[in-house]
């Protein structure tokens, strides 16, 4: 179902303000309508907290505001030579030397691998927990930072598009395999698909499978995993976090984006019956496996497929900062528009509560490794903080 500027107001519970005829518009500008309405209800709430400062004759706490924050902007917004910068600095990052314990890490050789170590350590405490939203969105902010602070990029993180060239993801600006992107799909292999989602959901094999064939990644060499790889015929690496050199494999799926990604989806979670609590928006984003619906998390990795696939070892594929980017631009909808639920949290700190484990808590610590400062989840809730300070259009 597709709603126009004029129906999503009414879905939102605010006034329609002119009555001009419904008219057909892509997913994406509808989604672009729920981003303006998240900038709006910000922005009232920034005014009123600034008012109620002035009349308790009191200052902020936070100098964050939407005029001085970081914009994160879709990818296919991204002029030519944005995009090659963004790549640029993801390539200096995989080109220089680890700085994690080799105790820790001993397959890690560069500072992106610092990145993928800590999420494959970390794996069965950030998924399926309360922490999962915000642990991903300060490693995401981790990243954006060690692209500025240390490969000279000047710009902020894109997101991905999830509504873009669903039926054929080949042609996205991601994988078209051109050199403005993070190369296409894999090298043809015969396997009989992956198994995903906790081996509820079988996602039948596409034109890949095997080494990404073109694009700036080509020659890009995977240090580290497969940890848990769903792909029929790939294999585990033979030791935890162990050197384990190979290509970035990628094997596109359709099927996975058409049935998944979608407008649908996306509304569910942030205005529809998927958004009253963020217990039932996290549940519904990370996936209901054992309906058989992967949800837009997990289906994301899914259209990358190959590596991708592997839970733990995931942010092999720079794509997965993009991934996360848009999964956190959901996230931030969903809190700007549910402003008295924003601050809540729910779920406990074991995958999907294996082991059985206690809810997680507001001052529990989110660890990023060598790659940034430990913070508490409290202190990244919001992203015009004192902490964070960037916004999403």
């Amino acid at each position: 179902m597709r709603f126009t500027k004029v129906a999503l107001p009414a879905l939102l519970g605010l006034p329609l303000v002119s009555a001009k005829p419904l008219t057909a518009r892509s997913d994406t500008e509808v989604l672009q309508d729920l981003n303006d309405q998240a900038l709006d209800a910000l922005q009232s709430q920034l005014n009123e907290t600034l008012a109620a400062n002035a009349t308790e004759k009191r200052s902020s706490s936070s100098k964050c505001t939407l005029f001085n924050a970081r914009v994160r902007r879709d990818w296919n917004t991204f002029t030519t030579a944005q995009k090659k910068a963004y790549i640029a600095a993801v390539k200096c990052l995989q080109s220089k030397p680890s700085i994690a314990d080799p105790t820790f890490a001993p397959g890690a050789r560069t500072r992106y691998d610092d990145f993928v170590a800590v999420h494959i350590n970390q794996t069965l405490t950030i998924h399926g927990t309360g922490n999962f939203l915000t642990w991903h969105r300060y490693f995401v902010q981790a990243y954006e930072d060690a692209l500025r602070n240390e490969c000279s990029y000047t710009g902020y993180q894109p997101y991905w598009n999830w509504l873009d060239h669903t039926a054929d993801p080949s042609k996205n600006s991601l994988f078209d395999g051109s050199d403005t992107s993070f190369s296409g799909d894999g090298s043809f292999v015969q396997h009989n698909g992956s198994v995903t989602a906790n081996g509820n959901v079988w996602i039948p094999s596409g034109k890949g499978g095997g080494c990404v064939t073109s694009g700036p990644f080509v020659d890009y060499v995977v240090n580290i995993g497969p940890v848990s790889p769903t792909q029929d015929g790939m294999e585990a690496a033979p030791v935890f976090l162990g050197y384990n050199p190979h290509c970035l494999a990628r094997d596109l799926s359709a099927f996975t984006a058409v049935n998944w990604l979608t407008l649908g989806n996306i509304l569910n979670i942030t205005v529809g019956a998927a958004s009253g609590s963020v217990l039932l928006f996290q549940n519904e984003l990370q996936g209901r496996f054992t309906d058989g619906f992967l949800g837009l998390h997990t289906a994301g990795h899914g259209v990358m497929g190959g590596t991708s696939g592997d839970i733990f070892a995931s942010p092999v594929d720079p794509v997965f900062f993009l991934h996360h980017a848009m999964l956190d631009r959901v996230y931030w909808l969903w809190q700007a528009l549910h402003p008295t639920k924003a601050n809540t949290i729910a779920g406990t700190i074991t995958l999907f509560n294996t082991p059985p484990s206690r809810d997680t808590a507001l001052n529990d610590t989110l660890d990023m490794g060598v790659n940034a400062p430990a913070l508490q989840i409290k202190d990244v809730l919001s992203t015009l903080g004192s902490s964070l300070c960037y916004y999403y259009l």
